[in-house]
């Protein structure tokens, strides 16, 4: 359907009105108005009010009465790896047989067996993938996504995937933003890669994305702390924000680098000391925790966000979707595992679900229930938020709307 108008009505709204991003013990507030109503128009949200108060004229606007159903903004999805092609059935086997991952990418599987696949497959059909995947996640409450590059290598093919999710975005019924991840693996049948990707890649990636964020995964068997911090160092000085991926399965000290170099964000911190995870809790730097990974990697480990949140830090959580560690898109799942998993309330893995990582990709116009926001919503099947994270493998979402249009659960 489409409305140029559309209310909702007798809703249990999650506004996030206030800070962004949310911080510490902020991260617990959901702005709650227990009963009230959101306006939309030309996709923009004109009014919030509560129930005791005079509302908007809504004759003639399409008006959706929620019957107390919780009403909050629409996840975003802040690192997912979702322009892949192929699959890892085999390696997955494997691994559930006892064999580690990291031995798996020394032998030229892992990341590697997507590398060749993506390296095959045509841009147009790279791009109609990442479209695809968009409309799952959609279905499961993402409005917003971001995907990176990372299993080309080369110039060629990082900018082959580059331009394809670039192309997703006119195709995907989400918004979709671009990450220049050019530290993923590591090329060991091209001669000198990290040079050739930090003078070669990095610069034409600048001319084709200036303001995209470049990113890499520091770990034994990938990327160095040295080589990594040459290439952030590097996208730096063009003008690029950076992220990275750091103690996935081994602290080798990128986490305080990352901080130190003004990065974004670091993600997966499973193997992150305490200390560390306090220290990242001090600085600007988001904590991105990523879940799946311990749960389809059957390994136990999660990232203890607890501790960033009690030391004062900002949290987001993602799905990390890939076709190796975390082959899924839904953010309700997420939330489940990072409550159990990860330490975190109901209500700060909502807040790491929607405002943060909205905050974290750059668009404020996102995460939130207020008046100038965009109107990316979801309205719940349950009257209570906590519903959220208590249930597994349940369909939690009644009605997505995005952009002010309520959307059919699939593209």
């Amino acid at each position: 359907m489409k409305h140029d108008c559309l209310a909702i009505t007798d809703a249990r709204l999650l506004t996030m009105a206030g800070r962004r991003p949310r911080r510490g013990m902020g991260m617990g507030d959901l702005g709650i108005i227990p009963r009230g109503g959101v306006l939309i128009r030309d996709g923009r949200i004109v009014t919030v009010w509560r129930a005791e108060e005079e509302g908007p004229d809504l004759e003639g606007v399409y008006t959706v009465d929620a019957r107390g159903a919780v009403v909050m903004p629409a996840f975003v999805d802040c690192h997912t790896h979702a322009c892949w092609c192929g699959d890892r059935l085999d390696e997955w086997c494997r691994r559930i047989a006892g064999e580690p991952y990291l031995e798996i990418l020394a032998s030229g599987g892992g990341i590697m067996s997507t590398v060749r696949s993506v390296r095959e497959e045509k841009e147009r059909t790279l791009a109609e993938i990442v479209a695809e995947h968009a409309g799952a996640a959609r279905s499961h409450g993402t409005c917003l996504m971001e995907v990176k590059s990372g299993y080309g290598l080369t110039k060629e093919h990082e900018l082959k995937m580059l331009r394809a999710i670039l192309a997703s975005q006119r195709m995907s019924p989400i918004g979709i933003v671009p990450t220049a991840l050019l530290g993923h693996a590591i090329d060991n049948a091209a001669p000198g890669f990290v040079e050739r990707t930090i003078e070669e890649t990095l610069p034409a990636v600048h001319e084709l994305l200036p303001g995209a964020a470049v990113d890499a995964f520091c770990e034994q068997g990938a990327w160095s702390v040295e080589d990594t911090l040459k290439l952030l160092r590097a996208a730096q000085r063009l003008g690029h924000p950076v992220r990275v991926h750091a103690d996935q399965f081994n602290s080798l000290g990128m986490l305080r680098e990352a901080v130190k170099l003004g990065a974004k964000s670091v993600d997966h911190l499973e193997a992150s000391t305490p200390e560390d995870l306090e220290y990242l809790a001090q600085s600007d730097t988001f904590a991105v925790g990523l879940p799946y990974c311990g749960l389809h990697m059957a390994d136990g480990r999660y990232a203890d966000l607890r501790r960033v949140v009690d030391a004062g830090g900002a949290v987001c959580i993602a799905s990390n979707f890939n076709p190796g560690s975390a082959p899924s898109l839904s953010m309700p799942l997420a939330i489940a595992l990072a409550v159990r998993f990860c330490g975190l309330t109901p209500k700060e893995a909502i807040v790491a679900a929607t405002i943060n990582p909205a905050s974290l990709l750059g668009d404020d116009s996102r995460g939130a229930i207020v008046p100038g926001a965009r109107g990316d919503l979801l309205m719940l099947r349950s009257t209570d938020e906590r519903d959220l994270a208590h249930a597994i493998g349940d369909d939690p979402i009644r009605t997505v709307v995005a952009g002010g249009r309520m959307m059919p659960r699939r593209a």
